[in-house]
């Protein structure tokens, strides 16, 4: 109380007593956050139970069931399966092409020689990424490494490779890739007191990330077996070369697992598969309907019953056997019943008229948490041209934005080590790789080039990418990698030699 408060307690105790409600009053209104998003006073909000955690409460602890119901709605959910398909086959299709770009001019090098040298590179790395040798389990070139890698990163939140240097007749690179699941970087089962690891990261004092726990089998597998952990450093110790490839998106600051892409939605991929399939078996039965036909008078248990199967004269059912006799639906049966009986027709009002409606909302939600415009999730283009050339744009947007993030995080880091063991083995020349990181970078430079969107109205989209090149707002190679995902070097060069080609059967 202030000395006015105190003055007027004394003069007039219950004004005084009035002022201070009236203060306490004061306190509980809400202000900011607290009168909207973080109110604890409105109905609405009462009832919103919520409870924050840390990564290791909100993320960690719950990994192993958000995989597991990941992989079953893959397996099971069509708009799942759908999904995780549509960003694997436009981020990554058929694999992200290298094309070399180095910085020439730093390394003192003409346009001339920079295109031989790239040349030679793209050469020599096809010679390894076109090759089984590349896996070490020699079932994928690298192209198809990527589509694996970036679907089990979908599905699982992240993927793990490990780069092994693995001797091969016939392949003069040693460098291997070899996949690892999520699951199996798990913490082992006896940890030293000194070392912090986190669902199988080890990290440092300032939360770097010093090694990765790899299981010797999976842990959800049913084999027998003792189980056994190996430590693998993410980077060497003397070296300092990359030994493994952690491929995630975070989410949150200190992060240091990968949360499957479908956790936001699982619940209402199950529910809407659950939904589905109720509707496709009362679809089912409603096509089994079946007709009853009650009979007034007594049955001659001589004559078989409209539509009853009538037996062999060889077999002969006993009293407990015809006791036992059930009524089943099919298609078209007329099923007669006995005195005195009677079935009622029901309808089952299948198909349901609000179903697609209802689906059609749902799907709309999932693909606004998943950035999947509904038209492409659905595979459903019935709008306009210009309302299906938004999606398109919209989506190509998280397309393009993905499509970095594997180049960098995964394509980068293995042509990387490929190329430090393409120039220590004197296959490439690169005066200085070794000698100064900075001339290292200008000959890592490179871009990985994918599956190209498409057009709705090709002709709209060649005239329009032929004003931005006149115009100076693009360039012949971006446009060409844009609309067809080819080079356009190699496409320039590829027509000479077809024009030479034409002038000289025309001359003969």
């Amino acid at each position: 109380m202030n000395v006015f408060d105190k003055a007027l307690s004394i003069v007039a105790p219950n004004m005084a007593l009035k002022r201070t409600v009236a203060r306490k009053k004061l306190e509980f209104f809400n202000t900011g956050y607290s009168h909207h998003g973080a109110s604890t006073t409105k109905k609405s909000m009462k009832g919103w139970l919520s409870r924050g955690g840390s990564t290791k409460e909100d993320i960690d602890d719950n990994l192993e069931k958000l995989r597991e119901r990941s992989r079953d709605l893959y397996m099971g959910a069509p708009i799942a399966t759908g999904a995780l398909k549509t960003l694997r086959t436009n981020v990554v299709g058929s694999g992200l092409k290298l094309k070399s770009q180095i910085d020439y001019k730093y390394l003192k090098m003409s346009e001339d020689e920079a295109a031989e040298w790239e040349e030679n590179v793209e050469r020599e790395f096809a010679l390894w990424a076109e090759s089984l040798n590349c896996d070490a389990q020699r079932m994928n070139d690298f192209y198809e490494l990527q589509q694996l890698a970036f679907l089990s990163q979908l599905m699982n939140g992240e993927c793990f490779a490990v780069l092994p240097m693995i001797p091969r007749l016939n392949m003069p690179y040693d460098l291997r890739v070899m996949l690892i699941e999520a699951d199996r970087i798990c913490s082992p089962s006896k940890k030293e007191p000194n070392k912090t690891i986190i669902n199988g990261v080890e990290v440092g004092y300032f939360g770097e990330v010093l090694a990765y726990y790899l299981l010797n089998k999976h842990p959800l597998s049913t084999e027998t077996g003792v189980k056994e952990w190996k430590r693998i450093e993410k980077f060497g110790r003397k070296s300092g070369r990359l030994n493994m490839v952690h491929l995630m998106e975070s989410e949150r600051v200190d992060q240091r697992r990968g949360v499957p892409i479908l956790a936001p939605v699982i619940e209402c991929l199950k529910q809407l598969s659950r939904y589905t399939e109720a509707e496709l078996m009362a679809a089912v039965i409603s096509g089994f309907f079946t007709v009853f036909i009650e009979n007034q008078n007594s049955i001659n248990n001589s004559e078989p019953m409209i539509g009853q199967m009538v037996a062999d004269k060889d077999s002969v059912l006993d009293a407990d056997e015809e006791e036992d006799m059930n009524y089943e639906l099919a298609a078209g049966a007329i099923i007669e019943l006995g005195e005195g009986q009677k079935a009622n027709a029901a309808n089952p009002g299948r198909p349901n008229t609000a179903f697609d409606g209802f689906v059609t909302s749902i799907c709309r939600q999932i693909g606004v948490a998943l950035e999947i415009p509904f038209e492409l999730l659905v595979k459903h283009f019935t709008s306009s041209y210009s309302a299906s050339r938004a999606s398109l744009l919209e989506a190509w947007k998280m397309f393009r934005m993905r499509r970095a993030w594997i180049s960098k995080d995964f394509c980068q880091p293995i042509y990387e080590e490929w190329l430090c063991e393409a120039v220590a083995k004197g296959r490439i020349i690169a005066p200085g790789f070794f000698d100064d990181p900075m001339v290292k970078k200008a000959y890592c430079g490179s871009q990985w080039n994918g599956p190209s969107a498409g057009q709705l109205d090709p002709l709209k989209e060649v005239t329009a990418a032929e004003k931005r090149v006149t115009n100076g707002f693009s360039t012949r190679t971006k446009e060409t990698m844009e609309l067809t995902g080819e080079d356009f070097s190699k496409n320039v060069r590829q027509r000479a030699r077809e024009e030479r080609l034409m002038q000289t059967i025309a001359t003969n």
